[in-house]
This record gives structure tokens, C-alpha cells and sequence, in this order.
């Protein structure tokens, strides 16, 4: 799903503004150097050279685990959980999930990092640590860098990779549908290795694409776009994301290009290759 209108970047002139407006929101976007995912879960690629960003959803079931960055050569992986409301909406389609827990680990160090909405803890070797998110705390020790900003975000650095912002998304306690969920930023992807990949480091090298053929969609305020990427044609859909880095309560919108059907066409394979059996 789409999360959000063309927004203020959407021309009040009809279809025949419709470039002039797309050329706006790319005069006004906001440049974010990263690579993430986060709410229901919306991947967001940044694209930095088209001013311009990308974004897909992942629909799979409660329970599933998900490879999100696997590169062999530093020994960095990323892999996540989903979780889904606290009940299923019979009404709906597809059901809202969201990640409820995070892998982290940097095979050549022997450590591990396991994060839920609850709790962050830090596998070395045969020692273990745990913190809270009540917690304000900055751990320094060797190949790895943390600071937890209390019931907000966490920040972390793993040898000489890649650098992560872990966001903190609390709802009310006794709402009656959702539940705590985190978000996943990927910062400095230059230094991950060539040979990075999975659902998202697959993105941490260059890609290019081109959009032709504006023109109305099912929803006046969204419209509809022929993307060339990877050799493939693929039909896209301008709407927002949230970035919610600065912000975890409201965000910042993202215009991106929505990739419909799992990202169909622009990831590597299918959706269902990058499942994996376990966070680690």
C-alpha cells in the first residue's frame, strides 16, 4: 500500500501540471543518505544522484524473518522479524506487519545483536548484555559502537561497516490493534562490500532508473508512472513515506516511486528468496 497523497508537492492545475509537479517535489526533496525500513514495512531507497527515492512494501505473514543485508566479505548481517496486529482484520486484504525484532551480527567479531521493542542485547563471544529502552547509554568496545537515546532511536556501528539508526515506534499501551514495532536506517553504505546484498543491501550499490508516462491513477492524488529499472518496465506510483529518524512520533515525508507486488521487478528474484529460518 501507498501510505500518502502527492502531498504538497501535488499541482492544484489538474493533469496538465502534473510534471511541473513532479519536478517540484524533486527540487523539494529532502536528501537522505539512507537506506531504510520502517512501518508496515515500507522500504524506502534512497537515490541521491536522481534526488529522488524508490520505495516497495514486503507482504508476508507474522513470524516470517527476513534477510535484510548480508555481506560475507565484513561478516555484517541484518535480519528481521515480523510481527502483526494484535488481531487480524478480516476486512482487510493484506494484514499489517511490522518488525517486532532485530538480528544484528558481525560474524568476524562473534557478536550478536538482538533487538525488540523491549530490550537491546549484546552477544560477545560467550558474554551477554542487556539494556532497556528506558536506558540512556553510549558502550564503547572493540568493532562495536552503541548509544541508546531513551524510548527514541539506537545507534550503531559495528566494526568498520556500516553504520544503523534502530527507531523505537511505542503506541499506547492498551491500544486495541497495534503494537511496538522498530524501524531499520542504513547509513555509510560505502563501506559494506561490493558483494553486499539481501533485501536491502542489494540497494547499497548504484542504481539507476528512468520514469516516463506520467499520467492519472486509481487515485487522483497518486499518479501513475512507466519505470524502466534493472530491463524491466514496470508500472510505479508516486505517494510518501515517513522518515522517522528525527522524528519517531510523526516523521518527515519522503516522496518515492511505490513498486507494486513485493518490489516485483526491482529487487533480485522474488520476495520469498530472502526468507530465512532464523535471526541469526
Amino acid at each position: 500500500m501507498v501510505s500518502a497523497s502527492l502531498g504538497p508537492c501535488h499541482s492544484s492545475e489538474g493533469w496538465a501540471g502534473l510534471n511541473w509537479a513532479y519536478s517540484l517535489c524533486r527540487d523539494q526533496f529532502l536528501l537522505v543518505p539512507s537506506i531504510s525500513i520502517d512501518g508496515d514495512p515500507h522500504f524506502i531507497i534512497s537515490v541521491p544522484q536522481k534526488k529522488d527515492a524508490l520505495c516497495f512494501n514486503i507482504n508476508e505473514n507474522p513470524g516470517a524473518v527476513l534477510n535484510l543485508i548480508n555481506d560475507p566479505v565484513t561478516g555484517i548481517t541484518v535480519n528481521g522479524e515480523l510481527i502483526g496486529d494484535k488481531r487480524v482484520n478480516s476486512d482487510a486484504k493484506i494484514q499489517n506487519t511490522y518488525f517486532g525484532k532485530l538480528g544484528i551480527a558481525n560474524k568476524h567479531l562473534d557478536l550478536r545483536l538482538t533487538v525488540t521493542p523491549e530490550k537491546i542485547t549484546i552477544q560477545n563471544g560467550n558474554e551477554k548484555t542487556g539494556f532497556t529502552w528506558l536506558d540512556s547509554v553510549t558502550l564503547q568496545q572493540e568493532g562495536l559502537t552503541l548509544i541508546i537515546n531513551k524510548e527514541k532511536s539506537l545507534v550503531l556501528k559495528m566494526g568498520s561497516g556500516a553504520s544503523f539508526v534502530i527507531v523505537l515506534h511505542q503506541v499506547w499501551k492498551k491500544h486495541p490493534l497495534h503494537q511496538d514495532f522498530l524501524g531499520l536506517y542504513a547509513l555509510e553504505r560505502e563501506k559494506l562490500s561490493e558483494q553486499t546484498h539481501g533485501l536491502l543491501g542489494q540497494f547499497f550499490h548504484p542504481i539507476d532508473f528512468t520514469i516516463l508516462e506520467i499520467h492519472p491513477g486509481s487515485d487522483p492524488k497518486k499518479p501513475d508512472a512507466t519505470m524502466i529499472v534493472k530491463n524491466n518496465e514496470l508500472t510505479v506510483t508516486r505517494g510518501w513515506q515517513k522518515d522517522y529518524r528525527r522524528d519517531p512520533k510523526h516523521g518527515v515525508d519522503i516522496p518515492c516511486w511505490f513498486v507494486h507486488n513485493n518490489g516485483a521487478g526491482l529487487i533480485d528474484g522474488v520476495h520469498t528468496d530472502y526468507i530465512v529460518s532464523s535471526l541469526f
